[in-house]
């Protein structure tokens, strides 16, 4: 699959499920679901102590509305990233998602996912 080839809207498309699952799981501190579309080199870095002590230091990512608007996409080497408006039910305000997706063994993956 040729990500880079694909227009914004059918990456939309292509991250849609991705990212709210993503959000689903990480307000859930669901470590098995939030990892699940994770790219091997990005499962080395998600250690779940590591993520669990984000999830109960952060009230950022742990209170993630279902509502966002993806707005943007910037294509570079083999990877594209989504950018997202996303919005928090406890912390006012507009933060930035960010999704970096990628294909790997044919499966598109997320190589980098932050919010912020």
């Amino acid at each position: 699959m040729d990500l880079l080839a694909k227009s914004d809207e059918e990456i939309f498309a292509i991250a849609k499920p991705i990212w709210e699952n993503l959000v689903k799981s990480s307000n859930l501190k669901d470590y098995g679901g939030f990892t699940r579309d994770f790219s091997t080199q990005m499962l080395f870095g998600a250690n779940e102590v590591e993520l669990g002590k984000q999830w109960a230091n952060n009230k950022l990512i742990v209170n993630l509305k279902e509502m966002y608007e993806p707005f943007g996409t910037l294509r570079r080497g083999d990877h594209i990233t989504i950018l997202i408006k996303q919005l928090n039910t406890e912390i006012p305000g507009e933060f930035l998602g960010r999704l970096v997706l990628g294909v790997e063994d044919g499966i598109v993956k997320i190589f980098g996912a932050t919010i912020y």
